[in-house]
């Protein structure tokens, strides 16, 4: 037997409306929501940026590890080289014949004349120089890899003896790599101003500079957005011998 809701004596169910309904779904949803960030966090702040400074650290802690590594290995070398000087019964002229090796792969310091090229980003609220070209990106401020690369190349088209990046003498395996506005090389990690340091003959070397195609474009955002370009002249300048270590490392296939 039915009853009416409008039967004396008994209350009516009250109604629930679209606009109460709505209400309760998005209290729902934001309890879902706060729910999973808190499931997500487990007690950490999420907006904090603790994780990326603790890799910041652990990366400078390593680059300052590896310098550490690479001057007990100089060391090391300089004794092995003075015991096998000793006697190791070579002749004069194998003797000499090594030597020349050494100085060409950079294991030795070379002094003489050459330059230095300075590169430095650009003030980060730079805004553009000449009339007519867009405001800068944060990309459009800042060194790159490209743009060292293209210093060193042009360094040894214009018959560099030998080039250090630095504070680091560059031999045949060493690689400039850039992540973010930050240098890795061999290991270790360097902030802006750049400087590449090279020895031969300096007109050769500042034509090679000049001729670079990929330098000239560089100096457009010089022009541009005020991103730094020196280069000094050296009367005499030494690099340091090279003193991180030459093997070679490589992939090997995964066997099944």
């Amino acid at each position: 037997m039915s009853t009416s809701a409008d039967s004396p004596g008994r209350p009516a169910r009250p109604r629930l409306r679209p606009v109460r309904l709505l209400t309760l779904a998005v209290f729902a949803l934001a309890g879902l929501i706060f729910w999973l960030s808190f499931d997500t966090a487990r007690g950490t702040n999420l907006r904090s940026d603790d994780s990326m400074l603790r890799l910041s650290d652990l990366i400078q802690e390593r680059s300052h590890k590896n310098g550490a590594q690479d001057d007990r290995n100089a060391t090391l070398r300089e004794r092995v080289d003075a015991l096998a000087q000793r006697d190791n019964g070579s002749s004069e002229a194998e003797d000499a014949k090594l030597k020349a090796l050494e100085k060409n792969a950079g294991t030795k310091p070379l002094t003489g004349r050459g330059v230095t090229v300075t590169l430095t980003d650009a003030p980060p609220d730079a805004t553009a120089k000449i009339p007519g070209i867009p405001e800068p990106q944060p990309n459009d401020l800042v060194i790159h890899q490209q743009d060292l690369q293209a210093v060193v190349n042009a360094l040894w088209q214009g018959g560099a003896k030998g080039i250090q990046v630095k504070n680091q003498r560059l031999i045949s395996t060493s690689a400039v790599r850039c992540v973010g506005n930050t240098l890795i090389l061999q290991g270790r990690v360097y902030s802006p101003p750049y400087t590449i340091t090279a020895v031969g003959d300096r007109t050769a070397l500042n034509q090679a500079l000049t001729a670079s195609p990929a330098i000239q474009n560089y100096l457009q955002y010089v022009n541009a957005y005020g991103l730094g370009w020196k280069v000094d002249q050296r009367e005499t300048v030494t690099l340091p011998g090279y003193s991180g270590t030459v093997d070679l490392h490589y992939a090997q296939p995964v066997k099944p």
